[in-house]
């Protein structure tokens, strides 16, 4: 009977959680039997190594998570409306819930399947469970979408957020449970290489390492936020990106949590509730302009000569940690060890890159995609074309990062720097030399190696650099 008939509730990276999931929920409360479901689907194999490694510990956290409500995760690779038709012809489910999903690729899939549902009879539902506002629905005063933060944030930080919704009471299991497949089975490590090992030392996964990650930041890091955050050799960051990217936490959560500490009267409250509408920021407007990934947000700037050419030497040196500039290539050296980069540190190699080495900011934002286990597709892009001067609410393409002058300002005492390059010291501490073990053996990089010169001097870089702002001005069309 329909009534007795499962609901599929359809997981997606980005809601890897049972607290504060609205489709989870809503269907816990039908009284029916509720068959939890992840797929490797097409939107999934283009998520990067790192992430998808990363999302791995996830799955297998939550599929423990559910063992415990008496439910279980049922995993299936394929094309999305092929596995979810013949778990439909399985189970006789006549329902399948959602959260929404705001990438473009996932918003294709997702339209074209809940057209192809409904013409079947199924109900397909989906909900708002991974934003504070939905895109669609947050507009400036002309009604149209935003372009600059400031005005968004002034306007939408007063805005009412929901929230968030509880852990289901109960998860009514099915009679009987179709095939799936296996964690083991999917291999999610496969394209590590050497790093598994060594990203694994430091990564804590789901929704309860999530949970317990909050509750230490707000308690021990939020008061030291404002100028911590900046500050490349202490741990002033929240590290809440990667429980974000995955949705072992929801942002909601993360929201009224710090809107609590803020009427209590914490003095970082302010900057990371920011730091949450600008990651709402540029979600809204991946939305609004989906080709942000792979086209310049001002079209304009598809004219700039930045070079393409991803084999040249100096780029191959930007990527492995070897360009000869202590910060730069910390940065690097921190992202191949840990999966991630202090948010200062990827601000000055994205400016490096783009702007001393004139290369396209699209060979940074793809390998960033490949080694961040906290990628997230409109932070990754906003960020980069941030950088670049390319993109909406950007940073002047002038303003170009000297790294030797952050270093003083943002590592003073060279802490960060010493942390992360092993070459010229007697004694090199263990974060330093796991680079030579985590990366690519091919690379054939030794900590016993001299450390390199510059590729490209930092003035000669700016210089570069600059030339090619006023060539990019000379050929604008009258």
């Amino acid at each position: 009977m329909v009534q007795d008939a499962p609901i599929l509730v359809w997981f997606r990276r980005g809601d890897l959680r049972l607290s504060d999931n609205p489709a989870l929920r809503a269907a816990s409360e039908k009284g029916r039997p509720v068959l939890p479901v992840f797929l490797r689907d097409e939107v999934v194999e283009r998520v990067g190594a790192a992430a998808l490694w990363r999302m791995g510990l996830s799955l297998e956290s939550l599929q423990h998570d559910l063992e415990r409500f008496g439910s279980r995760l049922i995993l299936r690779t394929g094309a999305a409306d092929a596995c979810i038709g013949a778990l439909i012809a399985e189970t006789g489910a006549t329902a399948i819930y959602w959260n929404r999903a705001h990438d473009p690729a996932s918003r294709q899939r997702d339209t074209g399947l809940k057209a192809k549902l409904k013409e079947q009879g199924v109900e397909a539902r989906s909900f708002d469970g991974n934003l504070l506002f939905e895109p669609w629905r947050t507009k400036n005063k002309s009604g149209q979408p935003y372009k600059v933060f400031s005005p968004m944030w002034r306007a939408q930080a007063q805005q009412p957020v929901m929230e968030p919704v509880g852990v289901p009471r109960r998860l009514q299991p099915p009679s009987d449970w179709p095939e799936t497949e296996t964690l083991a089975g999917w291999a999610l490590a496969q394209g590590m290489e050497r790093g598994e090992s060594i990203l694994a030392k430091r990564v804590k996964a789901g929704e309860t390492a999530a949970r317990d990650r909050l509750e230490e930041f707000l308690d021990h890091g939020l008061d030291r936020y404002k100028d911590g955050r900046d500050a490349l050799a202490q741990d002033g960051c929240s590290g809440l990106s990667p429980f974000l990217a995955n949705g072992e936490i929801g942002i909601r959560q993360c929201w009224h949590a710090a809107m609590l500490r803020d009427h209590a009267g914490a003095s970082g409250a302010q900057p990371f509730l920011r730091q949450l509408m600008w990651r709402e920021f540029s979600w809204h407007l991946l939305f609004h302009w989906p080709e942000l990934e792979t086209r310049c947000w001002r079209p304009e700037w598809e004219r700039f000569p930045w070079n393409p050419d991803e084999n040249r030497s100096e780029i191959r040196a930007w990527k492995r940690g070897r360009t000869g500039v202590e910060l730069v290539d910390a940065g690097m050296r921190e992202m191949m060890v840990t999966g991630l980069m202090h948010n200062r540190a990827r601000m000055v190699v994205a400016s490096y890159l783009s702007k001393h080495l004139m290369a396209d900011w699209r060979i940074g934002r793809a390998w960033f995609e490949r080694h961040l286990i906290d990628w997230d597709a409109a932070n990754n892009a906003v960020g980069w074309q941030w950088v670049a001067g390319c993109g909406p609410d950007a940073s002047p393409y002038f303003r170009i990062f000297n790294p030797d002058l952050q270093a003083t300002r943002y590592d003073k005492k060279g802490s960060y720097r010493h942390r992360w390059i092993a070459e010229g010291q007697a004694n090199p501490p263990e974060t330093a030399l796991e680079f030579f073990e985590a990366c690519p053996a091919a690379w054939k990089l030794s900590a016993r190696d001299p450390y390199p010169a510059p590729v490209v001097a930092l003035e000669d870089g700016r210089r570069a650099a600059l030339d090619g702002l006023e060539r990019f001005r000379e050929q604008a069309p009258a």
